[in-house]
């Protein structure tokens, strides 16, 4: 990644490995919390490929199981969420707030991203906003969060 504040990383197979092994790594992070730790201490348990397929029926798009994991692990948690963060969040952060670490930035596209997903994604998809702030919508709040501190945190380790 470019050490200038202003710049955007070049779009190369560097970048590209960038982005699929911090989202490999961020993608797992979020579901071990929703699927795994969350249920075990008695919170709700995340099915995020249940949103993706419930988004691909309301758009007339096959919604069985296997598209509702391709969208959720492939096209969102390896592509999507990465791409914001490298050419538009962080950029962003960079140019209204400054420099001055990671972790802040991280933590606040992850809360984006729950704002998108949980809040907009879930309207899209003819779900109630915001899941009705039942217990999943809290879990996937931190879950969120988890996945974009992990994410920039797995590409500052790379870099």
């Amino acid at each position: 990644m470019p050490s200038s504040s202003a710049a955007l990383p070049p779009p190369n197979a560097r970048t590209l490995g960038l982005m699929f092994i911090s989202g490999v790594v961020a993608t797992i992070a979020f579901d071990l919390w929703g699927q795994l730790i969350s249920p075990a201490l008695g919170f709700a348990s995340l099915s995020p490929h249940g949103l993706a397929r419930s988004l691909l029926g309301r758009l007339g798009l096959p919604n069985g199981e296997f598209a509702g994991y391709f969208v959720h692990f492939y096209l969102v948690g390896l592509i999507g969420y990465p791409l914001g963060w490298l050419y538009v969040f962080r950029p962003l952060w960079r140019r209204v707030i400054g420099g001055g670490g990671w972790l802040l930035p991280s933590a606040v596209y992850g809360f984006g991203l729950w704002v998108f997903a949980i809040g907009g994604i879930t309207a899209v998809a003819g779900l109630p906003l915001f899941l009705n702030f039942t217990g999943i919508t809290w879990v996937a709040l931190v879950g969120h969060v988890i996945y974009g501190i992990v994410m920039v945190a797995t590409m500052q380790r790379i870099r």
